[in-house]
Order: structure tokens, then sequence, then C-alpha cells
């Protein structure tokens, strides 16, 4: 079931586009914190978004822009701002297609429905998970946090996705160990130091401290 994520702060709006979608047997939910909406996207990992252009805080240009660096997924803009302009900066800052407020429901799940035929008829949907902020691409290894980029290596890519697949909770050296020979990376109690070293590293620079915590007898986690 396709997962559906809906930007738009008017409630009434919001709730009977919600409630459509869910007619039709979608799942739909929409953003309550508009002070951060990048951060509901990356834990929920919608297929779609419909995104209004006036918000809170950020305009939907804004969202669309930060969704754009960690993710392909389709956006669809819905506005009562249908000027020429407001639809070539919509196209422009990412968005796949753009609707005009008021609009028919039927007419708005048509689009959803193209949208995604013409995204995930070929192609699987985007893997991404996020933990205070930052984003990790599990498709490619790279790490978001704050509007910057850092490529991981393998090793370093796979001991911070499973412990953020596990955030929370202690996850054992051996069990990382295991997971890295699942990819074909034969690394001994050393070398799992070594990557976590470098891993800490670079969490650091781009503002992380502290992210990976040290269970001692147990392995670490993410707090």
């Amino acid at each position: 079931m396709y997962r559906i994520m809906i930007v738009e702060d008017d409630e009434v709006i919001a709730n009977a586009i919600r409630q459509h979608l869910v007619s039709w047997g979608m799942e739909a939910f929409c953003v309550q914190d508009f002070s951060d909406v990048l951060t509901e996207f990356a834990a929920t990992g919608p297929q779609p978004v419909l995104m209004d252009i006036h918000l809170p805080f950020f305009n939907g240009y804004h969202w669309c822009q930060e969704i754009r660096k960690v993710s392909k997924v389709p956006v669809l803009f819905l506005s009562s701002a249908s000027d020429n302009m407001s639809i070539i900066m919509a196209v422009n800052m990412g968005g796949d297609d753009f609707i005009a407020k008021p609009s028919d429901l039927n007419v708005l799940t048509a689009k959803v429905q193209a949208l995604l035929r013409r995204t995930y008829e070929f192609a699987g949907t985007a893997n991404l998970l996020e933990h205070k902020g930052a984003i990790l691409n599990k498709e490619n290894g790279i790490l978001t946090y704050q509007g910057e980029k850092i490529e991981l290596t393998k090793n370093e890519w796979r001991i911070l996705q499973v412990l953020m697949e596990h955030k929370g909770k202690a996850v054992s050296r051996d069990t990382l160990m295991m997971r890295l020979w699942e990819s074909d990376s034969f690394i001994d109690d050393n070398t799992l130091t070594v990557n976590v070293t470098r891993l800490r590293r670079k969490l650091e620079e781009i503002g992380l401290s502290d992210y990976i915590q040290t269970k001692k007898g147990v392995g670490y986690l993410l707090t």
C-alpha cells in the first residue's frame, strides 16, 4: 500500500484529502510539525508528497528543495496560488506536478495515481533512515544532516544502518560483524573498532558529536 504525506496547514482541507485517499485504498497522513517537515518525511518514508505552497515557518518550495536533497520521491504541489509564476517556481524547485485549489478530490486522486504509476511501476521506493535529523540513504550510503552530505565507506554505511534500524537499543559487536560479513566484509573485532572510530569522526565533522554511544560490555547504540 502506498503511503501519502499531506503537507497542508488547513486542517479541514488536509483531512478531506486524507479521507478521500484512504477511501481509495491508500494510506495517507497529515504533517503535524511544519517547522521540521523533512524529519517527518524521512521518519515515515512516504511514496508521494502533496505539498501546499503557503505554510507556517517555511514555504512549500523550501521543503520540496530539502526533500530533493535526499530523495527523488514525487512531489505534487497543491495551492490556491495557481498563477504561471507559482507553477514555474514549483517545477523549478523539484515539483513533479501542480494542481490548483480548490480542486475536485477525484481529479486530485487521479493525479496521485498517475504519479505513482510513472514513478514506481518499474522502480522501488526510496529507502531512508532518520535519527535526530540525520538521514541515511540505504541505497547509496550518503548521510545528510542540516543540508550537509557525507559519503560513507561500505563498512561505515552498514554499521550506521544497523544502529539506525535499532535506535535506542544496544547492538552487540558480534551482531555488527555478522551484518558486515553478510555484505562480504569479513572484518575482525579490531577492524570493527577502527571503522566505528572513523564513522564517529565523520559524524563529528558535520555536528553530530556523541551520536554513537558505547555500551560497555555490549556494543553500541544511538540514544
